[in-house]
Order: C-alpha cells, then sequence, then structure tokens
C-alpha cells in the first residue's frame, strides 16, 4: 500500500511533542512494513491563528477533504485564553467535523493490565475493563442556535446555547453505535435525560426505533446519563458500548478515561458517512487536550498519540495486523516498566517523551521480526 494521504495537524502545547514521535512510527512502517503515506502537514488551532488569523484556515480544510485520513494533535493554550469567543483554537476541530461531516466520535477506554494500579478505582474493578463510547460530534448543544450572550430588558447578561437534534442525525449515530456492539459485546447503553429534556426524549425515541428495525439482535438499555456516570464509577464493566448525544458524550468519556490511570493514555477516531465512492472522512486524535502545563518540556506522553495512529490504520486502511503491533508495543513498553509521568508508579522508571517514543519503536522492531 502507498501513497495513501495522510493529513498532520500538530497543532499546540504538547501536540507537536507527541507528534514527533508518531511522525517516526510512520516512517517506520514505511521502511519495515511497506505501508507508506504520502504525509502533509497543516496548521491548526492557535498556531493557524498565529499564522493565518483563524484557528482553522480554508488551507486546512480543503487538505483534509483531499486527505484519506487525518491525524490531529491538539488545540489550545493560555496564550489564546483571551481572544473573542469566535477566535478560540479550539473551533478548529470543531469547524474540522462540520466540513467533514465528522458525525460519530469513539472513545476507547481501556485498561491495560500494566496500568491496572493507576487508576484512583480498585484494581478488581477496572481489571480488563474496555467500553468504547460512541459521542454524536456535529450537533446537539455545541453547535445549537440560537447560542450567544446578550442584555435582557433589567440589563443582566444572560447566555444561551441550544440543544437541537433531528431525528436523522441520532439514528445515524444509533447506527454506529449498534454496528460497533455486533463486533464487540453486543451491548449498546443509550444514554440522554429523558425526563427533563425533550430532545432526550427523542433521542430515546429514535435509537429505540433503529433498534427495532435494524438491530433487534443487539441487546439495547436505556440509561439517564446522571446515573451512567455514577455507574461508571461503581460498576464500569456492566457497559460495553455507550452511545451519548455530543455534550453528554463528552462529559462521560472523560469520566470513563479518568478510570483508566491517564488522560495521556487514550486515543479516539471521529468518523464520516461512507460515501458512494467508498471513501471515509476521519479524523483521529488523542483525548488529552494540549497540557500547556507541561509544553515544551519533554514530559508529555505520546501513548495516545500513538494508539490515535494505530485507530487510523484499522479504521481508515483495514490495516489490523499494524494496528495491533502499535498496540502492542505500547503494552510491552508499559509491562517493562517505563512510565511518563502522568502514569508514573512506585518502582517504576521515569522517561519522557522522546525516551518513551524510542521504546515503542524498539518493541515494534521487536514484535515485527516475530
Amino acid at each position: 500500500m502507498s501513497n495513501k494521504k495522510l493529513l498532520v495537524l500538530p497543532g499546540d502545547g504538547i501536540g507537536p511533542e507527541v507528534m514527533a514521535e508518531v511522525r517516526r512510527v510512520v516512517d517506520w512502517m514505511g521502511a519495515r512494513r511497506a505501508v507508506s503515506f504520502a504525509v502533509q502537514e497543516g496548521l491548526v488551532g492557535g498556531a493557524a491563528l498565529d499564522a493565518t488569523g483563524s484557528p482553522c484556515p480554508d488551507s486546512t480544510v480543503a487538505a483534509a477533504k483531499e486527505a484519506d485520513a487525518v491525524l490531529f494533535g491538539s488545540v489550545g493554550g493560555p496564550k489564546w485564553d483571551k481572544l473573542p469567543f469566535d477566535q478560540r483554537p479550539e473551533l478548529g476541530i470543531l469547524r474540522l467535523r462540520k466540513e467533514l461531516g465528522l458525525f460519530a466520535n469513539l472513545r476507547p477506554a481501556v485498561v491495560l493490565d500494566p496500568l491496572v494500579d493507576a487508576s484512583s478505582l480498585k484494581p478488581d474493578v477496572v481489571r480488563g475493563l474496555d467500553i468504547m463510547i460512541v459521542r454524536e460530534s456535529t450537533g446537539g448543544i455545541y453547535f445549537g442556535e440560537p447560542r450567544g450572550v446578550s442584555v435582557n430588558a433589567a440589563g443582566q447578561r444572560v447566555g444561551v446555547d441550544t440543544e437541537v437534534y433531528s431525528e436523522e442525525e441520532i439514528a445515524r449515530v444509533a447506527r454506529v453505535a449498534f454496528d460497533l456492539a455486533r463486533k464487540r459485546r453486543n451491548k449498546v447503553t443509550s444514554t440522554e435525560k429523558a425526563n427533563v429534556m425533550q430532545s432526550g426524549r427523542l433521542w430515546r425515541a429514535v435509537v429505540s426505533e433503529v433498534h427495532a428495525a435494524e438491530f433487534p439482535d443487539v441487546e439495547l438499555e436505556h440509561m439517564y446519563a446522571d446515573n451512567a456516570a455514577m455507574q461508571l464509577c461503581s460498576r464500569p464493566k456492566q457497559f460495553d458500548v455507550i452511545l451519548a448525544s455530543n455534550l453528554f458524550g463528552d462529559v462521560l468519556s472523560d469520566l470513563a478515561a479518568a478510570l483508566t490511570g491517564s488522560l495521556g493514555m487514550l486515543p479516539s477516531a471521529t468518523l464520516g458517512a461512507v460515501q458512494p465512492s467508498g471513501k471515509r472522512h476521519a479524523l483521529y486524535e488523542p483525548i488529552h487536550g494540549s497540557a500547556p502545563d507541561i509544553a515544551g518540556k519533554g514530559v508529555a506522553n505520546p501513548s495516545a498519540q500513538m494508539l490515535s495512529f494505530a485507530m487510523l490504520l484499522r479504521w481508515s486502511f483495514g490495516l489490523e495486523e499494524e494496528a495491533r503491533l502499535i498496540e502492542a508495543a505500547v503494552e510491552k513498553v508499559l509491562a517493562g516498566g517505563l512510565r511518563t509521568a502522568d502514569i508514573m508508579q512506585a518502582g517504576m522508571a521515569r522517561v519522557g517523551t522522546a525516551v518513551m517514543g524510542e521504546a515503542i519503536l524498539r518493541e515494534l522492531e521487536k514484535l515485527s521480526a516475530n
């Protein structure tokens, strides 16, 4: 396989540091696995703001539409905190999701055996945890209108955000969740607040209809989002695939991430619809954000960015063997006792970004030789 178009968007904060380690793996794939890419690098977030005045310039959108997959780093930082809302670096990722139609965000929360003790929960509660959260990512309260801050008749400021979903927006992301469940443990937990929100009532109704008509073989349960948060902290292994709106998916996926011990370990994929040509826009990113407090110090954990690349290989190119190689290499390094600061444990060896990246490359070399 060659000349697959890969757009790399390192972004801000620790994004360029962890992305540099993944670029080494991309090069290794070309040299050792005959899996090569035509790599283009672009600007997004604060880096794009500084260079172009936009958090996601038209050139980045055009390159993303041309690419077969986008590998995204992180955006934001204190440098841009006081900018007007419409110039925030975080709008870069929102524009990419909207322009590419990336409506289904997949966030796995997996506890690897070497990191069982890194979780804040008891080992027997999280050992073997493997959850997939499917978050709708182009609708809901982050995009609904009207929105904004105004002044009412009494002279007080009023902030408004609108939670709005159409039937089709709900149905298409539900299909992704049910299809994923069929490949896993065949259970979907759909979360909303149907008890107090009209959009939640529609969400529950449409998910039930899609289930009955297309996926009756998959187990479906409905759960209020606040109860799901509590259940994640008490009995997380009851879940297989969790389906959620943009807002609730954002909250629940970060909570699930905390169960694993570190945001620095978790990847994500955001997928669009399969087009008639067979192409599917997709963007892959770690969920840890730009971590400006450690940016430039060489201590960030590159594992989530590595695992995001593994998801890219699997979902965009069907390269299951190569994806598993990366995942196995990361786990082997952890089993060998190396830790970045975010997952440091007693008795382990603390290393920085570059050393962790080099160790993963060495394990890839060993595993590939077997």
